[in-house]
């Protein structure tokens, strides 16, 4: 499973649609993801965004698209990166995208098994 964050108000124009991603393409010619066990490293990238944030739960098998894990930036680890549009049918959960009063992100209870890297 990766990690998609977005907009609470974004998800839910796309939910419905059978494929999303284009502005994301355009942007970053992928749309970027996470696994969990990084999540804690991009999650100040969200920490200034006031409005609410879902985590989108990607089964990874289930996407048509084709997934990369790159490092793009030189940390020594990889992401997972979707290069085409997102199938909605492989997204197997939404999950609110949990912060504390400072905006710092807390790991969602879901994940509690997962190690941090």
């Amino acid at each position: 499973m990766i990690l998609h964050c977005m907009k609470k108000a974004l998800w839910e124009q796309r939910k419905d649609l059978e494929r999303w991603g284009e502005e994301e393409i355009a942007r970053a010619g992928c749309v970027h993801c996470s696994s969990v066990a990084f999540l804690w490293r991009v999650a100040p990238n969200f920490g200034s965004i006031d409005e609410p944030l879902v985590l989108l739960c990607i089964d990874e098998t289930k996407l048509e698209a084709e997934v990369r894990y790159e490092d793009d930036g030189n940390y020594g680890r990889t992401y997972p990166h979707i290069y085409g549009l997102v199938n909605n049918d492989a997204v197997i959960d939404v999950l609110p995208y949990l912060k504390d009063s400072e905006g710092n992100y807390i790991k969602n209870p879901q994940f509690a098994h997962i190690e941090d890297k």
